[in-house]
């Protein structure tokens, strides 16, 4: 069933055209390229959720990167963030390769899913929350197909507000005053637990706010969260 649902979530949401000021950047990044990708055909749509429908884990991020997922078709693959991420992934078991460059590379993940709150590319990576709250039913529908979710992790604050609203669009009791991010921080909303950690930016990974070892020992510890039920 996971499945099924999860092919039907990403159907919708590549065919979602709902906000007009995103869908005229995605489709102006694909045409006006940057030099390096500039022999390459952009996805230019909407980016679906990707990982093993089995999984346990869920890690959210912000949005595709404008030459990234918006290019390649897949969250967080193609540019400098998805390497560090996909990188920890596969040194903490979650994925069977460190690369991630395109939709076709081999990439599998296991006991993990990899979605974004905002499936479009934003300028200057910033929704509005208008964009935001239109794409929020994505995710909840994510979450209520992933059977066997556990951990959500959250890569950085706008992540971890978007997995507090879709849960509490969901039905789930958040509580209140709304918990504030914190790399590492955990809490507790309703079935699953909730993970802080550091978006995999390059403004955080070169100036060494987030290191391999600061990742690895957030998905070591949503691995370990994700078994103990």
């Amino acid at each position: 069933m996971s499945v099924r649902q999860l092919r039907a979530i990403g159907s919708d949401v590549t065919g979602c055209r709902a906000c007009p000021r995103l869908v005229a950047w995605r489709e102006q990044t694909a045409r006006d390229k940057v030099a390096r990708f500039a022999d390459q055909s952009y996805w230019a749509r909407p980016v679906p959720g990707f990982g093993d429908p089995e999984a346990r884990v869920l890690i959210l991020g912000l949005a595709p990167a404008a030459h990234g997922g918006n290019r390649t078709g897949r969250i967080f693959t193609g540019d400098r963030s998805g390497d560090f991420l996909y990188a920890s992934l596969f040194r903490t078991g979650f994925a069977n390769q460190p690369t991630s460059v395109s939709r076709d590379d081999g990439l599998v993940l296991r006991g993990a899913f990899v979605s974004a709150v905002n499936r479009c590319a934003p300028p200057a990576n910033k929704p509005t929350p208008q964009e935001r709250d239109r794409c929020l039913p994505f995710l909840g529908r994510e979450i209520a197909a992933l059977a066997e979710l556990r951990v959500i992790v959250a890569l950085g604050s706008f992540a971890w507000d978007g997995a507090l609203r879709a849960l509490r669009a969901n039905g789930v009791s958040v509580p209140s005053p709304k918990p504030r991010f914190g790399h590492g921080t955990e809490m507790q909303v309703g079935p699953v637990t909730l993970v802080g950690c550091f978006h995999p930016s390059q403004q955080n990974t070169f100036t060494g706010k987030l290191t391999e070892p600061m990742m690895d020992a957030i998905f070591d510890r949503a691995a370990a969260l994700a078994h103990e039920r």
